[in-house]
């Protein structure tokens, strides 16, 4: 398939997508501090620059966007129809890189929460309440999906 806009439009488009200050990301970092936690944004000295970092609780928080983090069974996480073998293989890339860095981190005794965008979509309520839980907790992993939420492992 071809694409419908001209290779300097599209290189633009894409330039214009945020890695950091993205709208789910304010809202779990708006509900945390109205809670009363604490954190650092993106830590450059951890791996996969977390987007949120507590300390004190010995946690790190990722927010993931469904289509740039390959969200199994997510609607929003469809596969471009232009380039799918470029796009697959890109979207592979990036879980995996996401799993190890993860690995790293619990290595090093961090506990680790992934935010998908679809649960603070569908199910903000649930989802952010089930952040606050395992901050209090002992967890080691959780992740937050609309399908799933909250999923404590």
């Amino acid at each position: 398939m071809v694409d419908i806009v001209d290779a300097a439009i599209r290189s633009k488009m894409m330039s214009g997508i945020k890695g950091k200050n993205t709208k789910p990301e304010l809202v779990v970092r708006r509900y945390l501090h109205r809670s009363g936690f604490r954190y650092v944004l993106h830590r450059r000295d951890l791996p996969g620059r977390p987007d949120l970092t507590l300390p004190k609780y010995r946690a790190v928080i990722f927010v993931h966007g469904c289509f740039w983090h390959m969200h199994q069974g997510c609607r929003f996480a469809t596969l471009p129809t232009t380039r799918p073998e470029f796009w697959l293989h890109k979207l592979e890339e990036n879980r995996a890189r996401d799993e190890r860095q993860a690995q790293v981190l619990m290595g090093d005794g961090w506990r680790i929460a992934v935010v998908w965008e679809c649960s603070l979509r569908l199910q903000p309520g649930p989802t952010l309440a089930g952040l606050s839980t395992f901050l209090k907790s002992c967890v080691r992993r959780a992740e937050f999906s609309a399908d799933q939420c909250p999923k404590i492992e």
